[in-house]
């Protein structure tokens, strides 16, 4: 668990950032023009999420509940009706998965994330377990994840950077 004096400053700079996107205000030198979007670009910065009450390990005894993560769910449909990278990247942002996937064993992160993509196309395609792992499997998924995941590393990098020029 991160602790509350990381936990305060997540929460301002994801206060800062919704407040840069209600004002409209333009980002220079985007990484990829999808980040331009502000359904794309730090979706869940408006959305209340106290990752201290976050209970991994009750999730891996017990399952979780899909109705815990209905704001990511939402967040990923309207990603997909852009594309296919708009949704991997609205995944990778999601601050319950980062918080997993830096805390947590790598084979427990991937199973969590692996449940959460399987539900999703459970909930928004009625796709079976089976044909869910298969559309993960998929060129097209891995190619956007992937790229996704290259996308948010240069954000990552570029953000430091300025904190640290500051």
């Amino acid at each position: 668990m991160a602790s509350p004096d990381k936990q305060q400053k997540r929460a301002q700079r994801a206060k800062t950032k919704a407040k840069q996107n209600r004002m409209g205000k333009p980002k220079a030198n985007l990484i990829h023009p999808v980040l331009a979007n502000p359904m794309i670009d730090e979706p869940f910065d408006d959305v209340e999420i106290d990752l201290s009450t976050f209970d991994f390990k009750d999730i891996e005894e017990n399952g979780f509940d899909p109705a815990h993560f209905d704001d990511l769910f939402q967040a990923m449909k309207a990603g997909e009706s852009i594309s296919l990278l708009a949704m991997c990247l609205v995944f990778l942002q999601y601050p319950v998965l980062e918080l997993v996937v830096a805390e947590e064993a790598e084979d427990a992160a991937t199973d969590f994330m692996m449940g959460l993509l399987i539900t999703y196309r459970s909930i928004f395609h009625d796709d079976d377990e089976d044909a869910a792992v298969k559309w993960i499997g998929s060129e097209a998924f891995q190619t956007a994840y992937n790229e996704a995941s290259l996308i948010l590393q240069k954000k990552t990098a570029r953000e430091r950077g300025r904190t640290q020029g500051q």
